[in-house]
């Protein structure tokens, strides 16, 4: 079990949807864990998540106001704090490439503040969340996750003989979540149009309960240095769009500037060093040494073949519509009706 009575979890940008689930699933497996702190610079958010969560009902929760670009307010809020989950980060594609600075300031910068606080604090398990975009990004974005990505791993060759473990959760567009497609899609279809980027577009797809289970597995299992990528299906976009609208005209409106066609969380490069862990796949550091552990802690793999690659576009597994519509009214609206 990755919390007990004792423990201390600290969870960057806990405001956000990730966030939010994952303190409702902490609190309701693990109601006895001794503190779950909330680090996010917006206060408003922090408001609203204590009317979630009151604190006569809660103790548990702190809520801590600070920026990860702010390494001193990061190690004040790690003080006692055994475990951290990483969320903080800025994710809009065509932001980053507007503010390419703010991003690196925010996903590079900060990653870096977090690691060094940890190595300060007594910290013991860290993971991080990245994105598929940071597998070969094409767009500012995905290339400062990529970045966040190599430090989180990379702070585990300096962790000396701490009980430190540094891991990385990478998955794909989470359902439901601020600023993905179809909360924009259920908005548009108000208007009679639903415009496509690219009708060839695909997408990974994960719930955000999948995504908590995901960190849960990772904070209990993960042993440091690896890439802990989910098998997932993928959607196509117009099939969202169909799920969504039938009715709906669709014009093809190009994509955005920093946008794939078709993500990926595993490259062909990465075949070498990947391995398959039943539910999930793990990117190994190049010394292989992690799956040597892995098997030392009874969790079987197996290398995944070379020239794997784990693409939104070549996936083997897809939603159709009806399983998106099904999705949709199980983790966004539950009163959804295509239009």
């Amino acid at each position: 079990m990755p919390f007990n009575s004792n423990s201390r979890l600290l969870i960057t940008g806990g405001t956000g949807s990730f966030g939010k689930a994952f303190i409702a699933a902490v609190l309701e497996r693990f109601p006895d864990i001794c503190r779950i702190a909330v680090y996010s610079r917006d206060e408003l958010k922090q408001w609203e998540l204590q009317q979630l969560f009151p604190q006569d009902q809660y103790p548990q929760l702190r809520f801590f106001l600070g920026d990860v670009r702010d390494r001193d307010r990061l190690r004040r809020s790690l003080e006692r704090v055994d475990t951290v989950v990483h969320a903080a980060a800025l994710k809009q594609v065509p932001a980053a490439e507007y503010n390419p600075m703010e991003f690196v300031n925010t996903n590079v910068l900060g990653a870096e503040n977090l690691v060094q606080a940890c190595l300060d604090m007594d910290v013991k398990r860290v993971v991080a969340l990245s994105t598929d975009k940071a597998a070969a990004p094409i767009n500012l974005y995905g290339a400062t996750k990529l970045c966040s990505d190599k430090l989180f791993i990379a702070a585990n060759n300096i962790k000396g003989n701490r009980d430190l473990r540094f891991s990385v959760v990478r998955y794909g567009n989470v359902m439901g979540s601020r600023g993905s497609v179809i909360p924009f899609f259920l908005e548009k279809a108000k208007t009679g149009v639903l415009p496509i980027t690219d009708a060839a577009m695909t997408r990974f797809n994960i719930s955000l309960s999948e995504g908590v289970e995901m960190v849960l597995w990772a904070l209990e299992n993960a042993l440091g240095g690896e890439v802990l990528v989910p098998k997932i299906p993928s959607y196509r976009i117009t099939d969202v769009a169909e799920a969504i609208g039938p009715s709906c005209d669709k014009p093809i409106v190009g994509i955005r500037p920093g946008e794939k066609i078709h993500e990926e969380m595993i490259t062909a490069s990465d075949s070498f060093t990947s391995i398959d862990l039943g539910a999930y796949y793990a990117i190994l550091p190049s010394d292989g040494r992690v799956q040597e552990r892995y098997q030392e802690a009874g969790i079987s793999s197996v290398a995944v073949p070379s020239g794997f690659a784990y693409n939104s576009g070549s996936n083997t597994d897809f939603l159709n519509v009806e399983q998106l519509r099904d999705l949709i009214r199980e983790h966004v609206d539950p009163a959804f009706a295509p239009v």
